[in-house]
């Protein structure tokens, strides 16, 4: 019996294996410091895999599992998107408060509405953390991280989607975050 490559003539079979990931989660902690402490920064990518515009939808919350800000971002085929914590996305919050440290959760979609997404699989993400060193006048160092993948059940889907239309409403342009211009960087 020959092997299956023999058979093909010495090619492969092409298989789709990505990630059929729309969830994404991660935290951010030493946010929004004056000491000369470097901004965090999400990155995400657009892998192409579609061949169209995508949106991610941020939900940022405080450490108190509060929604601070809300906002969806396109990101182009092939495109790379950075958003600024400090800058982006902790800049407006709801509560008018200066949040340190949080979760940020990521949709996948392909509408620019982050009360109503329609999912569909093709971002990938990534985020630099600041970590402080423990004691007294303690050194600060950056890590990046992949964003975790997490499974986004129809009841996580639809609070995400509900409270941030009531961030909106409530804020009356409070708790709405901003996108940068795809391609920009800091």
């Amino acid at each position: 019996m020959l092997p299956i490559g023999q058979l093909l003539g010495g090619t492969a079979i092409a298989q789709n294996v990505g990630d059929n990931s729309v969830y994404f989660v991660t935290y951010y902690a030493n946010a929004i410091h004056s000491d000369g402490v470097r901004d965090q920064t999400v990155r995400v990518i657009n892998d192409g895999d579609t061949g169209a515009n995508l949106w991610a939808s941020f939900y940022v919350f405080d450490d108190s599992q509060e929604m601070q800000e809300c906002c969806n971002c396109v990101i182009s085929p092939d495109g790379l998107l950075s958003e600024s914590i400090d800058h982006n996305l902790l800049n407006n919050t709801l509560t008018g408060r200066t949040i340190t440290r949080g979760v940020i959760k990521i949709i996948s979609g392909r509408n620019p509405d982050p009360t109503n997404v329609s999912t569909v699989p093709a971002l990938r993400g990534y985020m630099s953390h600041v970590q402080s060193l423990s004691g007294e006048n303690a050194a600060y160092y950056v890590t990046e991280t992949q964003l975790a993948d997490a499974n986004l059940i129809s009841v996580e889907k639809q609070d995400l989607e509900i409270t941030c239309g009531f961030v909106e409403y409530l804020g009356s342009g409070q708790g709405v975050c901003s996108c940068t211009q795809e391609g920009s960087d800091f």
